[in-house]
């Protein structure tokens, strides 16, 4: 059994990761202020999970929620690149100053590891594709800056003060419990509410930017690979699907799997966006055997079925 921190517990990727810890019958702490975060997250679980409510910003509150904790999985964040774009000094604070009090902490615990939620955003444009971890990172909006920063406090901390960590780069997750109603929503849940709905969905630009859409199970397993693998201290991998698909065909496939018409409304381009995204995942397998289990499609099914009912995906 491992005694595990999970910070942002109650959020998206923090509360499936819970779940998983959970359900191997580890011993599971939550950091989390709620301020994206569900207390529903957590009360869906079933199960009576520790709650440390407190800030990532504040180093006592950090240091007494890594307190007794072996593995530490960095998942709170002020996520959206829109978000940063419009509040860059919150964004950079919550990612960079939180990441680092997450990491002194691990230090004065002396916790095992610490496994990190890094983003794909950190590549930016242009390049070659699949992505792979010896390119340059290009970022643009100020949450890849952050993000970047924060992994890079990642590798520092293990050369310097021999702290093992590893930073995963997610790219574009979704699946059970991703807010669709939020005004920074993922695309994923906003397309398959407004679907549902019958109303139209606004796809930014001409919709042929590409993402490597993965599954949140995908996810979880890479984190629980990291946080034992022997020799991937130190190391900032690609979590991803090694797929690659259009924003009009994630709507158009939405629409087929709800047998409902898609009506596209196109806006302008969103500021920091990105134009491509797709990642080589041969690092992750080859350091911690990460492979991914659900593809995009089956991905959808079930994402479906979570937020919508039985009834939903055909």
């Amino acid at each position: 059994m491992t005694r595990a921190l999970v910070t942002g517990g109650a959020g998206f990727i923090g509360s499936n990761l819970v779940a998983e810890l959970l359900e191997r019958g580890d011993e599971v702490r939550v950091l989390d202020n709620f301020s994206t975060g569900s207390r529903a997250n957590l009360g869906a679980l079933g199960r009576e999970v520790e709650v440390v409510e407190g800030d990532l910003r504040s180093y006592e509150r950090v240091h007494t929620a890594v307190r007794g904790a072996e593995v530490v999985f960095h998942q709170g964040a002020l996520g959206s690149v829109p978000r940063s774009v419009q509040d860059p000094l919150s964004s950079t604070a919550v990612n960079v100053e939180g990441t680092l009090n997450v990491l002194l902490a691990a230090r004065d615990e002396g916790i095992r590891r610490v496994v990190a939620a890094s983003s794909s955003s950190v590549y930016g444009d242009g390049g070659t594709f699949p992505r792979v971890e010896t390119q340059a990172p290009n970022p643009i909006s100020p949450y890849a800056v952050a993000k970047l920063a924060a992994e890079r406090f990642c590798v520092s901390f293990t050369r310097v003060y021999g702290i093992e960590t590893v930073a995963l780069r997610y790219f574009n997750v979704f699946g059970p419990r991703q807010d669709p109603t939020s005004q920074y929503a993922a695309v994923v849940p906003r397309f398959i509410r407004l679907v549902a709905d019958g109303e139209a969905v606004t796809v930014h630009g001409d919709g042929e930017q590409s993402r490597d859409f993965t599954y949140v199970e995908n996810v979880v397993r890479a984190n629980l690979l990291a946080a034992d693998a022997p020799d991937a201290a130190g190391r900032v991998l690609n979590v991803a699907t090694g797929g690659s698909e259009t924003v009009n065909a994630l709507a158009d496939t939405i629409g087929r799997l709800l047998d409902r018409p898609v009506e596209k409304v196109h806006g302008p381009v969103q500021a920091g966006d990105v134009r491509e995204s797709w990642a080589d995942v041969t690092a992750a397998r080859e350091a911690i055997g990460f492979e991914p289990v659900v593809g995009f499609e089956e991905g959808l099914r079930r994402t479906i079925e979570a937020m919508l009912g039985t009834e939903g995906a055909r």
